[in-house]
């Protein structure tokens, strides 16, 4: 599994690369050794699916080529990573034709691609800038007992309060999570008040008391 994660993540950066300045594309550490080719700066040539599926690294085939959202790499150097029986051999081969059109214009469903990607990129800054006003918790499970406790990095966020477990709920999403919030000082919006009734953000409306827990304990048994 961790496998298949990295090889989406490499992919998704040779991606966004490619999006922005594509012979940047070789200053990637991992990346320009899997893309030989387009580091030399040679120009590219059309494929159609068919003769993209024939570079799969087999015994006969020409090659070994990855495409990514419809851009084509050499990836023959990676032949034991992407060829048959491969742990990414899922990647070679399928894509010419959808995301570019027989000119090598991107089509509507490039452009709808890029633009899922971009939307799931500011999702994830987005929830980057929560988790640091509400960090997720610790937590644990044993002999059928929930644990949840807040500490100075609980949900990898470094700060200087520890903070107490709440259920957050956010518009739009079903359920909640297990967030650790800051118990004293102003708001988080409204930081630099001088005039605050020391509750940090307790208040906040998206937030709720865990049942049967002390409210200002920085851990809480689940029993629900």
């Amino acid at each position: 599994m961790f496998g298949y994660l990295a090889a989406a993540a490499l992919c998704l950066v040779a991606v966004l690369v490619l999006r922005s300045d594509p012979w940047s594309l070789c200053e990637v550490p991992g990346l320009s050794s899997l893309f030989p080719e387009q580091c030399r700066g040679q120009a590219g040539r059309l494929l159609s699916k068919g003769e993209l599926s024939s570079y799969d690294g087999g015994h006969g085939s020409p090659g070994l080529y990855l495409a990514v959202l419809g851009q084509v790499f050499d990836v023959q150097k990676g032949m034991k990573h992407y060829g048959p029986g491969g742990s990414y051999s899922f990647f070679t081969g399928k894509l010419i034709g959808h995301f570019y059109d027989e000119y090598g214009n991107p089509t509507k469903a490039l452009e709808d691609a890029l633009a899922a990607i971009d939307v799931g990129l500011k999702l994830k800054e987005k929830r980057h800038e929560e988790n640091k006003q509400f960090p997720p918790c610790n937590s644990e499970f044993s002999s059928g007992i929930s644990r949840v406790w807040c500490s100075k990095n609980s949900g990898g966020i470094q700060r200087d309060w520890v903070g107490v477990p709440r259920k957050l709920y956010l518009a739009g999403f079903d359920g909640y999570r297990c967030v650790c919030v800051r118990a004293t000082g102003p708001s988080s919006e409204n930081p630099e008040s001088e005039v605050h009734d020391n509750r940090g953000d307790l208040d906040n409306p998206s937030l709720k008391e865990y049942k049967d827990c002390n409210p200002l304990f920085d851990w809480c048994l689940l029993k629900e």
